[in-house]
């Protein structure tokens, strides 16, 4: 053993003792400050990153539903472009910046928000913890387990207070499970099982994008998956201890008799079922395509180049302290968009489901789905439909609950998200909604041991990758 490897160990070591005995101040309350613009009565906001997200969810909503308490005053993107049309598009009357240095030293910020590739989070998060702004990030918090330790002790040392946008959670139908759970009709929680589902629109959108390249996404399991390791931790209410994985890539990337540069300059357009026409899309048109000469970003790339190295099927088996267990499986060309949840209690079940063709009374455009469940202007409520929740006691019938169906707005739950973050508004104090960095850390870092199992065939401790100590009751 080199020295630097017993450097390590004894650091390691270190950490982990001094994270014993800091570990409940890392379960902090993610409320924000209420430090406001004296002039304007306002929460000062700056964003980095103006992609559709950015544009859309963080920038366009946030400004029409929460202008009489949110001022943007700054927004940052390396492409100019961009930059500029998400300015109009916002409705900001602010400056823009191409520099985020310059923009973080010369604007006064009471909040920042961070929607940049999934790989730079980690830049942004701890120059703004750094100087002691509250930071808003985008899932993932980041991409891995060094990057993720370091955003842990930038938290640690700041004023600021870093908040993961973690909106499933607050997902209406989320919600719902969460407080049967807490009320023990199933009795204690023995295992969860979830499969989720993104259709051939959907999942595949992902290898067009950047998204497809390890270095910048980490790969779904984090990506995506952050959301439902997040869903789990969440419901499950303990920290996971050991991970094993499988996965492949078995279907996009090089696995194709053909390939382009990007659909629009395709030659095989007639032949590939993944054909998709960018040009029919005007916002993307005038964000991505008329952007394209600054950076060289296509937002219609090919989803068969030989460049893509993420997995395109995993499946992840999950340990927690309080040794409940979890099965997990993520497709990514399924037919259609959906999940299965299933939790298995020592006293009964809990079940339901969302976009099983058969189990629908009618079906919905596969193609749409994604939008519907980004729109939070739309599509916010359906009468006609209904989630279908089952709850089984042993040795009793079963109930079957027919939960009003919200698709828009990720279940409804960005809304109430955002009201929690800036109206100090909040659903149920009690199921612990917000999301704090040790949740943000907790739910990559399952990706991560994921992603690392996957590698090397092996199971993966969560306690050999950072100084977090595993709490067996999280709110305990």
């Amino acid at each position: 053993m080199n020295s630097k490897s017993k450097n390590e160990i004894t650091r390691r070591k270190f950490v982990k003792t001094a994270g014993a005995a800091v570990a409940g101040s890392m379960i902090i309350s993610p409320a924000f400050s209420n430090i406001l613009n004296e002039a304007t009565g306002k929460k000062r906001v700056a964003m980095v990153g103006t992609g559709s997200r950015g544009n859309s969810f963080y920038g366009k909503f946030l400004k029409e539903e929460y202008g009489d308490i949110v001022e943007f005053v700054g927004l940052c993107d390396i492409n100019k472009g961009r930059l500029e049309y998400s300015k109009k598009n916002i409705g900001a009357d602010c400056p823009t910046f191409t520099d985020f240095d310059e923009m973080l030293n010369t604007v006064d910020i009471d909040l920042l928000m961070v929607i940049t590739v999934d790989a730079t989070h980690h830049e942004f998060i701890v120059k703004g913890l750094n100087k002691n702004i509250d930071v808003v990030t985008e899932k993932p918090m980041t991409t891995d387990e060094e990057k993720c330790q370091v955003i842990l002790d930038a938290q640690r040392k700041s004023k600021g207070k870093l908040i993961m946008a973690f909106n499933y959670r607050y997902g209406k139908v989320f919600t719902k499970l969460k407080e049967i759970i807490e009320t023990k009709e199933i009795g204690d929680l023995i295992s969860i099982d979830l499969n989720w589902y993104l259709n051939t629109f959907h999942g595949a959108d992902y290898f067009r994008r950047w998204h497809g390249i390890r270095d910048k996404s980490g790969t779904l399991l984090l990506h995506k998956s952050a959301h439902h390791f997040d869903l789990l931790n969440w419901f499950i209410g303990s920290d996971p201890v050991e991970v094993y994985a499988n996965g492949a890539l078995e279907k996009y990337g090089k696995n194709n008799a053909f390939r382009g540069e990007n659909c629009r300059s395709c030659e095989h357009t007639k032949e590939c079922e993944f054909y998709w026409d960018i040009t029919k899309k005007q916002k993307y048109m005038d964000l991505y395509v008329q952007n394209e000469k600054y950076d060289g970003y296509l937002r219609d790339n090919c989803l068969w180049r030989e460049e893509i190295d993420i997995f395109d099927k995993m499946s992840v088996l999950v340990k927690y302290a309080n040794n409940v267990e979890v099965t997990y499986s993520l497709t990514t060309y399924s037919p259609f968009e959906g999940f299965r949840i299933a939790f298995n209690g020592k006293d009964g079940r809990l079940e339901t489901h969302e976009g099983i063709p058969w189990r629908n009374t009618e079906n919905e455009d596969e193609a749409k789905l994604h939008e519907k469940e980004m729109d939070n202007s739309s599509h916010t409520k359906m009468e006609h439909k209904f989630h279908e929740i089952v709850t089984q006691r042993n040795f009793k019938d079963y109930k079957r609950i027919e939960f009003p169906y919200v698709r828009s707005g990720h279940w409804g739950g960005d809304k109430l998200m955002f009201d929690e973050i800036f109206r100090s508004k909040s659903v149920n104090p009690a199921l612990n909604h917000p999301a704090n960095v040790r949740d943000g850390s907790l739910a990559v870092l399952v990706g991560i041991a994921a992603r690392k199992s996957i590698d090397t065939g092996m199971p993966i401790k969560i306690a050999d990758l950072t100084d977090l100590v595993p709490q067996i009751n999280k709110w305990g």
